[in-house]
């Protein structure tokens, strides 16, 4: 059984039965199985009040292959992070031949690589930080000498901020590597940046409603994502509309060149003068209380249910043949 991809293909559905049996994927074994449960059990909830026919599903407990057993339409991968969200199991399906939500194989491994995202982006002319990778230590005094102090050191594959350090001094250097590689032996690092966040949240092609996101701690981090109650989210963000009419084409342009589809999200900082440069793209973001693409979705009229119902929609995008 293969699928066949159908390009553009927008599927609107009004009646539960055409999903099928529905597989919600959630677990997993990365950093990030906490929020995958959290993200998982929502959407699953979501998918049952509105009479989908739909179970929960952990690869991290049974293969992929019960799917077939288990009579499976499609699926809905609620997986964060690697083995989830890089195109590992986008693949594992496609030789199933089971139809799934979200990006394929190609943008969901492109968008969980934050350096390949920065260099596809770029090359369509969206501005990106600079940045240094850092092989070891024979890098650390080049990316202090080109980016200067503070910076940013980052794994390349994980998501929800883990393994982020921020480095103020030369000599903190060394940890933050440590704490990065021991996760990914891809890291860079990248100038700090004390501008404003925004995040755009992508379902079909077309852009929602900015988010700016203020947190007291140091940054963005997996607690201020998920856990705290102190961390700030508006929507509408406050920008004008020219630039926020610039800021959703930068989102979907950079979406685009990196393969990705069906729904998403692309971060964003503004730089001293204000211009927005991208940190990444998520192509499985958060679904939980505290998760931003569903207030986005609220913002044009669009409850949590009817998010999850579009999202899964985008599943028709691939058929089995």
């Amino acid at each position: 059984m293969k699928l066949t991809f159908h390009a553009g293909r927008n599927t609107e559905v009004t009646d539960a039965v055409a999903f099928g049996r529905v597989a919600v994927l959630l677990g997993g074994g990365s950093t990030e199985r906490e929020i995958s449960l959290l993200t998982g059990n929502a959407v699953l909830a979501a998918l049952e009040r509105r009479g989908v026919d739909a179970l929960a599903f952990d690869p991290h407990e049974r293969p992929l292959t019960d799917l077939l057993d288990a009579r499976i339409d499609r699926v809905w991968i609620a997986l964060h992070g690697p083995g989830g969200e890089d195109g590992t199991v986008q693949g594992a399906l496609e030789c199933l031949g089971i139809p799934y939500t979200g990006s394929g194989v190609l943008g969901s491994a492109v968008c969980m690589d934050k350096l390949r995202t920065k260099r596809l982006a770029a090359a369509v002319g969206v501005a990106t930080a600079d940045y240094a990778v850092l092989r070891g230590p024979e890098d650390f005094a080049g990316a202090i000498s080109r980016l200067g102090l503070p910076l940013i050191v980052k794994p390349a594959t994980q998501g929800s901020s883990v393994g982020m350090s921020k480095v103020e001094r030369a000599e903190d250097l060394p940890a933050a590597w440590q704490a990065a590689v021991g996760l990914e032996p891809v890291v860079f690092a990248e100038p700090w940046i004390t501008g404003a966040e925004y995040t755009v949240a992508i379902l079909k092609g077309r852009a929602l409603p900015s988010i700016r996101i203020e947190t007291p701690k140091v940054f963005y981090d997996y607690e201020a994502k998920y856990f705290r109650s102190d961390t700030l989210y508006f929507c509408p963000s406050g920008l004008a509309p020219d630039a926020e009419t610039r800021l959703g084409a930068l989102a979907v342009a950079a979406f685009d060149a990196c393969g990705a589809g069906g729904w998403g999200r692309a971060d964003f900082m503004l730089d001293a003068s204000g211009a927005p440069l991208l940190l990444e793209i998520n192509t499985v973001p958060g679904m939980t209380d505290h998760s931003l693409v569903p207030m986005a979705a609220r913002a044009t009229g669009m409850d949590f249910d009817q998010l999850v119902w579009r999202v899964l929609e985008t599943s028709f995008v691939r058929t089995r043949r």
